[in-house]
């Protein structure tokens, strides 16, 4: 019988409500799985539903349906579900990127409210003009344009009433669940999924928090300040809070709208190139990227140049992760699938039962379907999705952030390809690419790399003194003890020993038949059958078959183990 957690029971009413909507939705297996009906009531007439005929809709597409409905928590898992294709099959993962985070916005009294409560002061104090039409509502916020007091156009993002409550109930609910279908499913035995459903809090947390999101916004415009491709519109920190941020208003295209660039005469491939100059840039270079580059986000404003909008969303890539990038690069484009699998078990991301042989033929499998064809042929969009498959059949856990650099890639690719056919990442990415490789095999990238080792041994080697010192005044003492913590020892001990014993089983009986056998030739069998030869013969008979024994027994136990 399922358990639930004091806070499972104080969430009773969203727990019937989420299970009544997969019920409904084709789902009703995961409460039977789980053993919830005691606890939720359900009437009986919605169980049997379920059992009765299916729908005619694929179970990817009511996934997302579910997911519509449950509201804003479960839409934004099945947006991080959407970039982990090493936890869904790929039908699921091409089915959640459809999901939709636009819903009707908040009653403008209730907006009102929040942005008065919290900046402290009357709405009609703080700005000079204010639209209570949003621009855009999502299912965390909306934005609504409006005038700071000196005339400076500007957008507000506000987060809507009583979102987070909610989020923190499903956030429970979502722990509580992904502990009993650890325990329930044999998932549990491939995904830690608690750790997988903190990992979501984390993100959708951190999401809610708009002093963050102005944090990455400035963050972005320092590491832009010389390049001319990408503009950042400024955060008026005097208005922002953690629940309202007032950025500068932007004006321009949306990235998409090809007609309206054509009409207002923006050169398309140069827009295209500085897209892949600025992705590029974010994820080999800085290690900081957005990791929502859908074409809402990026307006085109004079220039050429790209304004960026929505900083809640963004991912990290350590000098390590990029250097692993680096590395698969090389060994793709080597056609190297042994050097793949290699770095790919080096990153620590294949599991422990993984088929290496197996891995190996995908890889080969893939790469082959390349050889030969010129990298401007290569679409990042389409390896990736070939690369899911893989990466789900050999339970590859590749870090979130990696497969969010993936879709983030494939957006991008999307777009420059929309705005100019003849479009190329890689092009864009080789002097990026040979830059950082340089970088790794540079002088100056040992010498750091050396310094910090010097500085780990400076740091052991003050510590042996001080240590050891210790170490001889509690041997002078007696009171140095040493505990070895043994784990299956005593199984290796009783299997040593029962080795040791056929061992010396085996020693003795060999022994006893070449006695035996040299004893034979002294007795005359055709003319003396004393009780000496017929003990003889007996135990020589005796010790043959007892040795037929021990060699059957060693036999049957190999065929055991």
């Amino acid at each position: 019988m399922a358990r639930f957690s004091v806070r499972g029971v104080r969430h009773i009413r969203r727990y019937r409500e989420i299970a009544r909507i997969f019920i409904r939705h084709g789902f009703g297996e995961l409460v039977d799985l789980l053993e919830l009906q005691p606890y939720l009531s359900l009437p009986r007439r919605l169980l049997r539903h379920w059992r009765r005929e299916s729908t005619p809709l694929g179970a990817p597409r009511r996934l997302r349906l579910a997911l519509e409905e449950l509201g804003p928590t479960f839409v934004k898992l099945g947006q991080v579900l959407s970039t982990r294709p090493d936890l869904l099959p790929p039908a699921y993962v091409a089915e959640l990127v459809k999901l939709q985070d636009t819903v009707p916005p908040a009653e403008w009294e209730l907006i009102h409210a929040r942005i008065e409560s919290e900046l402290g002061s009357p709405l009609e104090e703080l700005f000079a003009d204010f639209d209570s039409t949003p621009i855009a509502a999502a299912s965390l916020s909306q934005v609504h344009a409006a005038a700071l007091p000196d005339g400076t156009p500007v957008v507000i993002k506000v987060q809507r009433p009583n979102i987070q409550t909610l989020i923190e109930t499903d956030l429970e609910i979502l722990f509580d669940l992904a502990r009993l279908v650890q325990k329930r499913t044999p998932l549990g035995e491939i995904y830690d999924l608690p750790e997988i459903v903190e990992e979501f809090a984390a993100t959708l947390r951190a999401e809610l928090d708009f002093h963050r999101e102005g944090r990455n916004a400035d963050r972005f415009r320092d590491n832009f300040a010389d390049e001319q491709c990408l503009y950042i519109p400024q955060v008026h920190w005097n208005f922002t809070t953690q629940r309202v941020l007032v950025l500068e208003r932007l004006e321009g295209i949306k990235i998409d709208n090809i007609e309206a660039l054509d009409a207002a005469g923006h050169d398309r491939a140069c827009i295209a190139l500085n897209a892949a100059r600025m992705i590029i840039k974010e994820v080999l270079e800085d290690g900081f990227f957005h990791a929502d580059p859908h074409p809402g986000n990026f307006i085109v404003m004079e220039d050429e140049a790209i304004g960026a909008m929505d900083f809640g969303m963004v991912g990290y890539l350590s000098r390590r992760a990029r250097t692993d990038l680096i590395r698969l690069y090389n060994a793709a484009v080597q056609l190297d699938e042994e050097g793949i699998v290699d770095q790919l078990i080096r990153m620590g991301v294949t599991g422990d039962k993984l088929d290496r042989r197996e891995l190996q033929r995908d890889m080969m499998r893939l790469l082959r379907k390349y050889h030969g064809m010129p990298l401007g042929m290569i679409r990042a969009g389409e390896v990736i999705e070939e690369v899911m498959p893989v990466a789900f059949r050999h339970h590859l856990h590749l870090p979130s952030d990696l497969w969010l650099l993936g879709k983030t890639l494939g957006m991008m690719e999307g777009v420059g390809l929309k705005l100019d056919p003849d479009f190329d990442v890689f092009a864009v990415a080789e002097p990026y690419l040979r830059r950082l490789v340089w970088q790794m095999i540079s002088p100056p990238d040992w010498r750091l790399s050396l310094l910090k080792g010097m500085d780990d041994w400076r740091e052991l080697l003050s510590l042996i003194p001080r240590v050891g010192s210790r170490l001889l005044t509690q041997a002078e003492r007696g009171k140095l003890e040493i505990t070895l913590d043994h784990k299956g020892l005593d199984q290796a001990l009783v299997q040593v020993d029962r080795l040791a014993n056929r061992l010396s089983l085996s020693m003795l009986l060999a022994a006893f038949i070449v006695g035996l056998a040299l004893l034979v030739p002294a007795f005359n069998l055709a003319e003396q059958w004393g009780l000496a030869t017929i003990l003889v013969i007996l135990g020589f008979v005796g010790a043959s078959l007892l040795g037929l024994w021990l060699i059957l027994s060693i036999w049957l136990s190999g065929r055991r183990h």
